[in-house]
């Protein structure tokens, strides 16, 4: 890189990082400036300004800010009072922001339930949440009533949106008979401070039930803020978002960049690939906020003129691939991307300012210090980082990857607010790790860093197997699996095997037009070192996901290869043959049994 490239991209770092944390400054944990003051202020700057279009209707700042007051005087009339929680149970819409921000301004927490979540898993959500009223729609409500009975307590329904069994649980008609005024701070919220809760947001919940991460005043004004200045929107922008509210990408990022900046939310009920250009053309979006899988399913469809006839500006979000980042600037002509990396419940954040392909962010070596993070070296086999004799974490070199940790300092801002179950919260916490005393939050990702100071995510912990004696991680084996043609999603994950250590390498792959095992297995045998090289395939019509587009894998891996469980066709990786062939019981038999040498 020249002198010269490197001065542009330093420049363009920092005033990146300057807007970021010119944002946030002033963010305190002790001070009455709460997240809805934020919001308030920007509705007193532009209240005649459209802040959020949701299929064909329009509210204004200021018509916004009047539903949101509705809320709040209706759950003091209800006797909801500061400290207690009400659950929001329902899809994206406008009413969803205006609830919880509503709920805000009298300082009532407001849990966001994943409305994937049925059964058992709802039934934990509303309880660890300690909710005493639940909000939902028509589309949500059939999922509490199967479960109403089975809390451990009663649990009081509100409906959204029409449909409601009971006029008086109907939500709607509710909010006409209470005031429009917006709540006086000095007594609806007089004590509470930014530490306090303002949401909780759920975990995936990919292993295991979801844990509630508590998301203080702070934390959120953090979100938002951070995002209003990343992003460098201004109320010219239109920023279109697609992801669920109940998750802090859409929930937080997004909102923050257009509704702290005098923009427009362009809010969508649910993703759609077909729909996607169309509505961001029609609408005239500037920015869309994603997922990275959101983006695959964009590269998969057949090209449309539409896709290049955007405004688009700005794509923001996490989680992206190197191929897909490539043809989103490529094929859609998406100008900048701003990829970053972070967690609703963690500590540990950064921006990719200068757009280069593939990098999560960067920490340049004369700001190291003013960052709270470090990768640790870690062994994939116990799940924990590595220790010295003297029982203190390694620090990796460049190029190594490992456990990315955050240390939880005096510092308000590096600090860990947990989740609602304590034990959850401990278990995120890593203790001694470079000094007897010290405490740091395990972020759960394998990151590696170069000697720019660009970092790459590896893979997610858990996610990395062992085979062969070697670590493989399934993220980068899924990127070279999509290289091959025909292709539109793997998934990649491990899988026991009778007799044999470790775990070997499974993909459950979505074939589209142009597939081939040959050429799959030519791609495989280049790309791919022996011991990462797939030895089972399950080819599946789609890949399940969770509510932020993550591929599901402890139920395939629990599975496993086996043809009497798994109805999806199976196929081996046959050392003999070179090839992938079809597996069968009689196969499977022989690999049980130990007969093929793997």
């Amino acid at each position: 890189m020249s002198l010269w490239a490197r001065i542009k991209r330093e420049v363009r770092f920092l005033r990146g990082l300057s807007r970021t944390l010119k944002r946030i400054k002033g963010i305190e944990p002790d001070s009455e400036h709460l997240v809805c003051d934020d919001l308030e202020a920007a509705v007193d700057r532009f209240a005649t300004r459209p802040a959020i279009v949701f299929e064909g209707r329009t509210v204004t700042y200021g018509e916004f800010d009047t539903l949101a007051n509705r809320y709040a005087h209706w759950a003091t009339g209800r006797g909801i009072k500061r400290g207690d929680t009400v659950a929001l149970f329902m899809p994206n819409r406008i009413e969803y922001l205006a609830a919880w921000y509503g709920l805000s301004k009298v300082g009532v927490s407001t849990a966001l339930i994943n409305t994937q979540i049925t059964g058992q898993g709802l039934i934990h959500c509303l309880q660890v949440s300690r909710a005493s009223h639940v909000i939902v729609d028509a589309e949500t409500a059939p999922a509490f009533e199967d479960v109403r009975e089975q809390l451990n307590r009663s649990m009081m329904e509100w409906v959204v949106g029409g449909g409601a069994a009971r006029a008086d649980r109907d939500l709607d008609r509710a909010l006409k008979g209470v005031s429009s005024l917006r709540p006086t701070g000095a007594t609806a919220r007089y004590g509470l401070t930014a530490k306090d809760v303002a949401l909780y947001i759920f975990t995936s919940g990919t292993t295991g039930l979801p844990k509630a991460a508590k998301m203080t005043h702070m934390r959120a004004q953090m979100m938002m803020r951070g995002f209003a200045g990343a992003t460098a929107a201004t109320e010219k922008d239109r920023i279109y978002c697609a992801l669920p509210l109940y998750h802090a990408t859409g929930g937080l990022c997004a909102v923050g960049a257009a509704l702290l900046n005098g923009g427009t939310l362009l809010l969508k009920k649910k993703f759609s690939a077909t729909q996607f250009w169309d509505d961001v053309v029609a609408e005239g979006a500037t920015m869309f906020v994603y997922i990275g899988e959101l983006c695959r399913y964009l590269v998969n469809q057949p090209e449309r003129e539409i896709e290049r006839q955007h405004k688009l500006r700005l794509a923001f979000g996490n989680g992206l691939r190197p191929d897909v980042w490539a043809k989103l600037i490529q094929r859609f002509r998406v100008p900048e991307v701003l990829e970053f990396y972070g967690s609703t419940e963690g500590n540990v954040s950064m921006f990719n300012f200068d757009g280069k392909l593939g990098a999560i962010g960067r920490v340049p070596k004369y700001l190291r210090k003013r960052f709270n993070f470090r990768l640790v070296r870690f062994d994939s086999e116990t799940e924990q980082p590595e220790r010295t004799v003297q029982g203190f974490c390694i620090e990796c070199r460049p190029g190594e990857p490992g456990e990315a940790l955050g240390e939880i300092g005096a510092d308000a801002r590096s600090n860990f607010t947990g989740y609602a179950d304590k034990a959850e919260t401990e278990k995120k916490i890593l203790r001694d790790v470079f000094a007897v005393g010290d405490a740091w939050f395990r972020t759960g990702d394998l990151l590696r860093q170069d000697t720019e100071g660009y970092f790459y995510f590896v893979d997610r912990v858990g996610d990395t197997f062992r085979w062969k004696g070697e670590n493989v991680a399934t993220s980068e084996v899924a990127e070279r699996l999509s290289d091959a043609p025909g292709v539109l999603e793997a998934n990649v994950y491990g899988v026991s095997v009778p007799g044999a250590e470790g775990r070997a390498g499974m993909a459950a792959i979505v074939p589209g037009e142009g597939f081939d095992l040959q050429r799959l297995h030519e791609v495989v045998a280049r790309e791919l070192p022996s011991y990462a090289q797939p030895l089972f395939l399950r080819l599946q019509p789609h890949i399940d996901t969770t509510g932020t587009f993550k591929f599901r894998k402890v139920d395939l891996a629990a599975e496993g290869f086996d043809p009497g469980v798994v109805a999806d066709p199976l196929y081996f990786h046959d050392p003999e043959a070179g090839a992938y062939v079809p597996l069968d019981a009689a196969l499977y038999a022989r690999i049980a049994a130990g007969e093929i040498r793997l």
